[in-house]
Formats: C-alpha cells, structure tokens, sequence
C-alpha cells in the first residue's frame, strides 16, 4: 500500500525537497538577501537547478538576477584547529640559566633595576619594593603580572628599564661550545622565556645561537586580550603550542625553575631540569648545601647539569609507572 502523496499545489521545492513557503523550512529561510545561511553559485555546465530557485525567482531586482545564479545553503561548521602532526622532537629552551648563568651578574641588575623601578613607580621603601617583587614572583611566575594586576604601571616601560644593559656582553656567562651543543640536537628549537624579547635576542645574539631557534616566544607573546601571562601559566603553553604547530606530546622543556617544570610536566611535556647555572646557597652554619642537581622530583625525566648532556642519541624516556595528573 503506497501513501498518497501530498500535493505542493505548485510551490516551488526548497533543496531538501519541502515546498519553499513552510513555516520554518530552510528555503523559507532563505528569504532574505543578508541571511549568513545562504551563499550564491553557479550552476555547473550541462546541469539543471530547478530544485533550487534563482535570484531572479527571489529578488528581481537584485544585480545579479541576470546571471542565473542559484542559491545554496552551506552547512555551519566549527572552526577547526591546525592539524598538528607528531614526529621529531621540539626543544623548548628557558633561556636565563639555561642558556647562559644568568646568576653571575644579569639577575643582579635584573633585580635591583626592578626594585628602583618600583620605588620610584609606587614611591614605597627599598623593603617593601622587595617584598612586592619577590613575593609577585613566587604568586605569579613573574613580578610584572601581580605589578599590572595590583599597581598601575607601565609594563613596557618597566620591562624596557629592567632588561637593559650597555655592557651585556661583558655580563654574560656561558658553556664553551654552546652553539655547537644546540645546533647538534635534533627538531625543532624555541625560546620560551619570561624576559621581554629585545633582552632575549640580544643575549642570543651575544652567544652566537640565535639563527638556531625558529622563534623566541618572550612575555610580549604570551598575553591575551585581557591580561599578562607568564611560565607557568597552562592556557598560555597552550596556545603558544597551537601557534607553533606543536604537539604537546613531542615538547622537551629545559629548564631551570623547577615550579616551571612540575606544572608542565602534568600537560604531558618531557621535562629536563638543567641545575649548571644555580647557586648555592650555604645553610646559616656555614655548611655549603647539597649541590643542585644532585636528586631528581618525580616530574622530571631528567636531570642534568651540563647541556652536553642532551647529545644527540641520548633520548628521553617517559617513565610509564608515573600516574596521569603527576
């Protein structure tokens, strides 16, 4: 037994094959010139179109009636990410006492240059510029971000007059041979630090190895719309990652702030915490304390002192008894 089929009583049929006049029927809604639902093609050679109506069928008057365009519907889709391909490793390098002993003579004028600037900036004492300082570091990952956030304060001017040095090559301290040691690992190589980007480029410059690194990503890049950002924020590494076109899986992290490290090591990143560039600290007693690098957290897969230490053919196993989260 065959259902009788309704008459159209001579509508014309939308492309889903329901009469164009239906409430609520996506030919009805394509009524209107503007609709975001519709676009125009044309028809291809020796086909006919008679199931979709013409401009000039919905409006006479529009420039293109003459053309015998039809109208589509196109489907909404969600904008898709970039593929992101796994393979080679991606280096992912902090720079101040990774690179280089930042702790010789850059932090030092890092330090007081932000401490005089905040000073003068919030007109507080010496003690409270410190506490302010420090404390927003540890809170924060960087003093800028709690200094924006708390203060009102020029953060390009406070980076600028914090990171600059006439005399940054007599400052500097490296391994011998670093750009042979870069150069020999292999992938891909960035710079993920929090230091403000002409101060990075002219370390990198100074030590010879800034052709190495496809891209420097400095605290100017890792802010969004709303805010600063800084390591270890997760939804910064992320998508500074997606910009890249990095897998999260095939990121190595070397670096030297261990925070830095446990955080991201829970996104799934390899982690090498690289301990040649620390000092240390002497206990009240006098009594030097355990040489940094000498014990391995549990977030790192490992530890080294010396960037020889990541020759090529030396590779970074995850360790699979770590639970997820850790």
């Amino acid at each position: 037994m065959h259902r009788q089929a309704r008459p159209n009583n001579g509508q014309p049929r939308s492309p889903h094959g329901l009469p164009a006049g239906r409430p609520g029927s996506p030919a009805q809604q394509l009524d209107k010139p503007d609709s975001h639902t519709a676009r125009l093609a044309q028809a291809p050679a020796g086909t006919t179109n008679s199931a979709r109506p013409t401009i000039q069928q919905r409006w006479p008057e529009h420039p293109l009636a003459s053309e015998g365009l039809h109208i589509m519907r196109t489907s909404t889709s969600r904008r898709r990410r970039p593929h992101i391909a796994g393979g080679k490793p991606v280096w992912l390098f902090d720079l101040d006492n990774t690179l280089h002993r930042a702790s010789h003579a850059i932090f030092p004028a890092i330090n007081h240059g932000m401490t005089q600037y905040i000073i003068d900036a919030l007109q507080v004492d010496i003690e409270e510029a410190n506490r302010l300082r420090t404390g927003y570091t540890q809170r924060y990952g960087a003093a800028l971000l709690g200094l924006t956030r708390h203060h009102a304060l020029d953060a390009h001017d406070f980076l600028k007059v914090a990171h600059t040095f006439p005399d940054l090559g007599s400052m500097i301290r490296h391994e011998r041979g670093v750009a042979r040691l870069v150069a020999a690992l292999p992938g891909r190589k960035i710079v993920l630090t929090n230091a403000p980007e002409t101060y990075a480029r002219a370390v990198l410059a100074e030590l010879r190895i800034e052709r190495l690194f496809e891209r420097v990503i400095a605290i100017e890049h890792m802010r969004d719309r709303r805010q600063w950002r800084a390591k270890p924020d997760h939804a910064m590494l992320r998508k500074a990652m997606r910009d890249a076109h990095v897998s999260l899986n095939d990121a190595i992290l070397v670096e030297d702030t261990r925070s830095h490290l446990k955080n991201y090591r829970r996104l799934g990143i390899r982690t090498v915490w690289i301990t040649g560039h620390l000092s240390r600290k002497p206990h009240a007693d006098g009594v030097p304390t355990r040489l940094p690098g000498t014990g391995r957290p549990h977030y790192v897969d490992r530890s080294i002192r010396s960037l020889k230490s990541l020759r090529p053919g030396v590779r970074l196993v995850r360790r699979t008894e770590r639970k997820p989260g850790q």
